[in-house]
């Protein structure tokens, strides 16, 4: 949801694009800069950056502007949030994905956006716009999209995968990777027993939980990028990831499928441009979000990162290898039968929060082992700080 990559995957794709072309650099005259300056805040390697011939968006959009970016990333939804909730920093351009571009809106985060500033916006496609988690469309600005889907061994793996109950085949026990992070991994096990990612009935929960806890001895680890490294190696056979990054990955290595469960449906994404509140160059903000729209910088910075565009202007300019195939652009059977994460309400939350800390330790037992081990520590620590402070005492 998504998504660091490691620059071999990247090579594979950026090999076949041609960019820039001559058409980007003579489009327009080089603008003297002015001064202005915005900051941008995104997922690392998320961005096409002038790398292996690819076109360095940040730069070309100051190119046109006189507008400089301060450019830095993020890896995580929540870590973004804490940075903005901590008030450590202040950015212009943000790109959360769906539920917390949700809760951002919910907690009065988001400014709204101006669309007279963003006319490259009716190049978004109608099906991303007004979904759950920005009902109204008033803050948000898609980037891109995608599917999550489950990377397998061929070489190991020779059935089917069109179901998440693979994940739970004791035959393969040892060698299941799982996401390290509550929501994706919960949403597996939502859909496994047909329920909804977003629901707030907590018997729901809890029975998610249930399957999530009754698949861990089977889980060789619980991981996010080290996907790449254990598939390539062999030294796992199954594991569910992001179909951005599954493209390049398959295309690495003739060994490694990816396949979308059709039986139960899967999470449809989407990272969204969004500009915060306390921001310092709105106007800016929005010139940089309407740039990121253009159709020809579209398809150039999907092209390298991978993800799907939410534009058909951009996609008729992506080659025909990646424009028909079904990792980056499945059916819209398989489309219609996702569901979009949205934020949560407090409550479901902090059950969510408690239940996955049950996962990872093995259940509320081991939990308050944990607790009272720390606990334990902590007495120890006081008792020695103490000590050495009455002998000090003594000796002055």
């Amino acid at each position: 949801m998504k998504r660091l990559r490691r620059a071999v995957l990247l090579l594979a794709c950026v090999l076949a694009a041609c960019f820039p072309s001559p058409a980007f650099a003579q489009e327009e005259e080089t603008v003297p800069l002015t001064g202005e300056k915005i900051y941008v805040y995104n997922w690392g390697e998320y961005i096409a950056d002038g790398k292996d011939g690819s076109l360095d968006i940040n730069t070309e959009f100051t190119r046109r502007t006189g507008i400089e970016v301060d450019y830095s990333t993020f890896d995580t939804n929540e870590s973004l949030y804490s940075k903005l909730v901590s008030g450590g920093a202040s950015y212009d351009v943000i790109i959360p994905s769906d539920y917390m571009v949700s809760k951002m809106i919910n907690e009065g985060m988001l400014e709204k956006l101006d669309f007279s500033n963003i006319p490259n916006y009716q190049y978004i496609d109608e099906q991303y716009r007004n979904l759950s988690y920005d009902p109204t469309n008033e803050y948000s600005v898609p980037y891109t999209w995608g599917l999550v889907g489950i990377f397998y061994n061929k070489q190991y793996v020779t059935e089917t995968v069109d179901s998440w109950d693979i994940l739970w085949d004791e035959k393969y026990a040892g060698k299941i990777l799982m996401f390290d992070n509550p929501r994706d991994a919960f949403g597996i096990a939502q859909k496994k027993l047909g329920l909804s990612f977003n629901s707030t009935d907590e018997d729901e929960w809890i029975q998610a939980a249930v399957q999530l806890k009754e698949q861990k001895p089977l889980v060789q680890a619980y991981v996010m990028d080290q996907i790449f490294n254990k598939m390539e190696s062999g030294e796992a056979w199954l594991a569910p990831y992001y179909a951005g990054d599954a493209a390049l990955l398959v295309e690495e290595n003739e060994n490694i499928g990816f396949a979308i469960p059709t039986k139960q449906g899967t999470n449809f994404f989407v990272d969204a441009m969004c500009i915060p509140k306390g921001c310092r160059n709105k106007s800016g903000a929005e010139a940089y979000i309407n740039f990121l729209c253009d159709p020809e910088i579209a398809a150039a910075n999907m092209e390298y990162i991978g993800y799907s565009t939410p534009e058909s202007a951009a996609k008729e300019l992506l080659p025909e290898e990646v424009v028909n195939n079904p990792i980056y652009y499945p059916p819209q059977e398989i489309i219609d039968n996702s569901e979009v994460f949205i934020d949560l309400p407090e409550e479901t939350a902090l059950q969510l929060d408690s239940l996955w800390a049950e996962v990872k330790m093995g259940g509320p037992g081991d939990s308050m082992t944990l607790v009272l081990t720390l606990a334990g520590f902590l007495a120890l620590y006081l008792a020695v700080v103490i000590y050495k402070k009455v002998k000090r005492n003594r000796e002055c």
